[in-house]
């Protein structure tokens, strides 16, 4: 169910958010309306299965916060991998690279929080520890569109996952 008001706020539940997904990438729930972006930070959840990254390893020049909701996932931060599981948080400083892969017997929900500067800038590292997990980028580059060039862009969920998480 979606509660919206005329003044802009909306209450959504997470079974009942857009839902998107990613043969490469996994499941992610967009709490934003189609065509909408948060101006200040953005929050969504990834749903990681086993063996898959939740994005490119990466940086950026902000701020991000994330909190494993359910099940395991590998954080490879800075070039060293550290096992997380439910309720471990990680704070990112802006400048850090990092992504998640999903470990463990079944998936990974983990609820993501970034801020978004005036200014959004990216830069994605061809690193030997992401790529051993299939989640580095071929090249080094700041530019999405080439760090992303062989991945298969994210379509509308057909089945988004069961919310809560087992």
């Amino acid at each position: 169910m979606v509660e919206e008001r005329t003044d802009g706020w909306y209450v959504v539940n997470v079974a009942d958010a857009r839902w998107v997904q990613s043969p490469d990438f996994g499941k992610r729930a967009l709490f934003e309306k189609e065509g909408v972006t948060f101006p200040h930070q953005g929050v969504n959840i990834a749903v990681m299965e086993p063996g898959k990254p939740s994005c490119r390893y990466h940086r950026e020049n902000a701020q991000e916060d994330f909190l494993v909701l359910s099940g395991e996932c590998d954080l490879i931060v800075r070039g060293e991998v550290r096992r997380l599981k439910a309720w471990d948080f990680f704070h990112c400083p802006p400048g850090v690279d990092h992504v998640f892969v999903g470990a463990g017997d079944g998936p990974c929900a983990v609820l993501m929080i970034g801020h978004r500067p005036e200014r959004f800038e990216y830069f994605y590292p061809a690193d030997e520890t992401a790529a051993r997990f299939g989640a580095a980028s071929k090249e080094s580059t700041p530019y999405p569109r080439v760090a992303y060039a062989d991945a298969v862009r994210p379509a509308p969920c057909e089945t988004p996952p069961p919310w809560p998480p087992a």
